[in-house]
């Protein structure tokens, strides 16, 4: 497949653009950051970004959604990440989207996905435990009781947690065996008996929460995609997301580029542009080739998603490695070739290094996936 996106896909990223560059420009994310909003996002931009249909690319269309791929998820974090525009978009129109669809129950998809892809509900996974991505190694346990099951344990890092009406929790059903055995996925309401949720407002100013979940009792139509099925589904949803955040950080990094060029064309020193001079010419040109491969490998692995979801692992861990690093090196040249001005709050080269920051350690960062593409193929 080439890699380049057709018409629709061009069309759908320039009306994105179009949106959050109106609508959601850096300064947005300035003006929530210093009012210390306590959602982290506009609730209102959330909702006309859902009556354009963003929200609802990965809901069926029976389920109020416009039944798009990954690749076109891909598209629009891209322009997300361009503008730093914080939104729910990744852990509820992605992840709790694709979860749903992929293995909810008729009522579970009924009643969970008009919501999102109205702009109505914002969900969320309680999957990590620990400060690092270990998605398999879990403490939270739900045990038998009757016909339904009692939870037990704590989750850190949930993005969007703090005012999401539902989570996706792991846990524990059985003793672990093969990676991924014995888990199940849980939908549960944040309101719930049992249930603690408190918020915490991470270094690019989007919010996640730690839950902590006492006694949680649910009845089995909590339970999404069969009890001990978690494994493999889970391994499914997290690939979308980390395809997804992969295209969100080259949307960060080519913005910087492109900033950090414009930069270089209009600041003097010694009486010449200092893009002219060579040592910086070579440092844009390799970072340029750098991004331009890192963007055509997300592409690829977006595309494999859509094509077969479980022959993409190995492409899903290539992409999110890169998009990592290739962001890394994107905002550290970006803010040295700002020279002093860009280690300032006032400047926005810094706050796009803060939100690749988090978008390194989202669902994996370079090291985990560079192990997992290396035990996929056989070390």
């Amino acid at each position: 497949m080439a890699l380049v996106l057709n018409e629709e896909q061009q069309m759908l990223r320039d009306s994105a653009q179009a949106f959050l560059t109106e609508n959601a420009p850096v300064a947005h994310l300035r003006k929530l950051r210093d009012g210390g909003d306590p959602a982290g996002f506009s609730l209102d931009i959330w909702r006309r970004f859902a009556e354009l249909g963003f929200t609802g690319a990965l809901v069926p269309e029976d389920h109020g959604g416009v039944g798009l791929g990954v690749v076109e998820a891909g598209v629009i974090a891209q322009e997300l990440g361009r503008t730093l525009t914080p939104s729910p978009f990744v852990s509820t129109a992605v992840l709790a989207a694709r979860a749903l669809a992929r293995a909810g129950s008729d009522a579970q998809k009924q009643r969970w996905l008009p919501g999102i892809a109205a702009g109505e509900l914002i969900a969320a996974l309680a999957l990590d435990e620990s400060s690092k991505h270990r998605p398999f190694e879990l403490a939270t346990a739900a045990r038998r009781d009757g016909d339904g099951f009692v939870l037990d344990g704590a989750k850190t890092f949930v993005v969007d947690g703090h005012v999401a009406q539902l989570l996706i929790v792991s846990a524990r059903t059985a003793p672990p065996g093969a990676q991924g055995e014995g888990i199940t996925l849980f939908l549960i309401e944040p309101g719930a008996d049992g249930v603690g949720v408190e918020r915490t407002s991470m270094v690019d100013s989007h919010n996640a929460a730690r839950v902590r979940m006492s006694g949680v009792r649910v009845g089995p139509d909590a339970v999404l995609g069969g009890v001990g099925q978690g494994g493999l589904l889970l391994e499914e949803i997290l690939d979308v997301g980390r395809a997804v955040v992969a295209a969100q950080l080259m949307g960060s990094a080519e913005e910087v580029f492109a900033r950090t060029l414009a930069y270089l064309k209009e600041r003097k020193q010694f009486d010449r542009f200092i893009g002219e001079f060579q040592a910086l010419q070579h440092r844009m040109a390799t970072l340029y080739c750098d991004i331009e491969l890192a963007h055509s490998l997300v592409l690829h692995a977006l595309q494999a998603l859509d094509a077969d979801p479980a022959e993409a692992r190995a492409a899903v861990s290539a992409a999110k490695a890169l998009a990592c690093t290739t962001a890394d090196l994107a905002v550290r040249e970006g803010v040295q070739m700002h020279g002093g001005m860009g280690m300032t709050d006032e400047f926005d080269i810094g706050l796009f290094m803060k939100r690749v920051r988090v978008g390194q350690e989202l669902l994996g960062d370079a090291n985990f996936h560079a192990d997992r593409y290396a035990a996929l193929a056989g070390y």
